[in-house]
C-alpha cells in the first residue's frame, strides 16, 4: 500500500486537468489530490491511475473516471457533517471522496466481491465511512433517512421513488438519467411533495441494477 511522491505529482497534475475541465469546488479539488486513486484499482492499472479515465475494477464494474467524482461531489454542495447516501459502493473511491470532504457517508454495494473489497481496503487507509451495506440500491437506506444528499454512482432508468423519499427538504439527489447514454440529473427537494430537476449533459455509466444480489 504504496503512496509516493511521485504519486503525488501525479495528483497534482490531475487537479489541474479537473480545473481547466471546470471543477471550481475546493474541497472536492482537495480531496482528489490527498486520496490514493491508484490503491483502489488493480495493480496493473497503477500507471494509469492518474489518467482521467475509468477503469474496470471487477464484477462488470468500473471506477467512474476522477472528472466524473469531481462533478457529481460539487453538485452535491458537501458540507462537513453533511448525512450522504451513495447508491453503488464500486471500487469506493467516490465514497473516499466525499469521507475526505467530511461527510457521513452511507454506502450501499450490490455486487458482494465489491463490498467485501471496500469492506477491507477502507480501514487500510483510514476511511471511516458511517455505514457500509449489501443491498439493493434502489430501496435506499430508510433506517438511516432522511439524508442531506444522495449520489447514485450507475446508470439509471428512472430515479427510484424511495430515494427521494429518503431526502430532507432542501436536499440534493444527483442521478445519472438514462439507458445508453446518462443525462446528469440533479433533483433538489423544495418540500414534502416538489422537486426542482436541473441537468447537465452526457456521462457513461454501468447499469443500477434492480433485485439483483
Amino acid at each position: 500500500m504504496k503512496d509516493t511522491a511521485k504519486h503525488q505529482g501525479l495528483r497534482n497534475q490531475l487537479v489541474s486537468t479537473l480545473e481547466q475541465k471546470g471543477i471550481t469546488d475546493k474541497s472536492v479539488l482537495a480531496a482528489i489530490k490527498k486520496i490514493p486513486r491508484h490503491l483502489f484499482l488493480n495493480s496493473s492499472f497503477e500507471d494509469y491511475a492518474y489518467q482521467d479515465k475509468a477503469f474496470p475494477i471487477g464484477a462488470g464494474q468500473t471506477i467512474s473516471q476522477p472528472y466524473t467524482v469531481a462533478f457529481q461531489s460539487q453538485l452535491l454542495e458537501v458540507k462537513k457533517e453533511h448525512k450522504i447516501l451513495e447508491i453503488g459502493t464500486g471500487s469506493g473511491y467516490q465514497t473516499a471522496v466525499l469521507c475526505t470532504m467530511g461527510a457521513k457517508v452511507f454506502s450501499i454495494e450490490r455486487q458482494n466481491e465489491l463490498f467485501k473489497q471496500t469492506s477491507i481496503l477502507f480501514p487500510k487507509l483510514g476511511i471511516r465511512p458511517k455505514h457500509l451495506s449489501f443491498g439493493d440500491g434502489y430501496k435506499g437506506l430508510p433506517s438511516y433517512a432522511p439524508f442531506d444528499s444522495i449520489i447514485v454512482t450507475a446508470g439509471a432508468p428512472f430515479i427510484p421513488q424511495p430515494l427521494m423519499a429518503q431526502l430532507k427538504i432542501g436536499g440534493r439527489l444527483v442521478i445519472p438519467l438514462g439507458d445508453d447514454v446518462q443525462i446528469m440529473t440533479l433533483l433538489i427537494r423544495k418540500n414534502e411533495t416538489q422537486f426542482e430537476k436541473h441537468e447537465f449533459g452526457e456521462f457513461r455509466f454501468v447499469p443500477l441494477l434492480e433485485d439483483r444480489n
